[in-house]
């Protein structure tokens, strides 16, 4: 299924596109986002690595595999992508089936992320009709767990998996479709 275009009260979730990788590159080589990622993501961020990463995942995408990825845009705003959600349905590895991360200038502002990962997951349960999926964070990213956290996500336990910052222990977390579509019922 080709990634739908999401919206929420402040974003507009797109599709992942080339002419986004300028503004990538811009908000992701970033130590404060870059730390709490596993070392899958390159460090010190290559002055192409954004042109690299979008151009690997439209590849993946147009070769057919099951990976939806959407880059965040303030509605009413020029159009930059500030921050990115990937969603794969049907992964199995440590890091889980859906990842993000925000731009630093809009941590803080409120509910931003939760928003986004709100759509994302009403896109997984009821566009996708999964039944569950699993989501981790590095265990020192507070943020990240309290997205999940007002998300319906549940506690699971812990996996390792490599983070930049030199963590090693993190959280994996499951969201049900009925404890999603309960909480959006309340």
């Amino acid at each position: 299924m080709p990634t739908p275009q999401l919206e929420t009260e402040r974003l507009i979730l797109r599709p992942l596109a080339m002419s986004d990788a300028p503004a990538i590159q811009r908000h992701f080589d970033n130590w404060n986002i870059i730390r709490h990622l596993s070392t899958v993501v390159p460090w010190p961020y290559p002055a192409d690595g954004a042109e690299t990463f979008v151009r690997t995942q439209l590849d993946k995408i147009s070769a057919g595999e099951e990976i939806n990825h959407w880059v965040l845009v303030l509605k009413g705003g020029d159009g930059e992508a500030i921050g990115n959600v990937h969603f794969r349905p049907r992964a199995s590895g440590a890091k889980g089936n859906r990842g993000f991360w925000l731009a630093e200038p809009y941590w803080g502002r409120g509910l931003m992320m939760t928003e986004a990962v709100t759509a994302v997951n009403d896109f997984a349960f009821l566009t996708l009709g999964l039944d569950h999926f699993y989501v981790s964070n590095a265990a020192t990213n507070e943020a990240s767990r309290r997205v999940k956290q007002k998300t319906g996500a549940e506690f699971v336990g812990f996996i390792e998996l490599a983070h930049h910052d030199g963590q090693t222990k993190s959280e994996k977390w499951i969201v049900r479709r009925e404890a999603w579509l309960g909480r959006r019922l309340d």
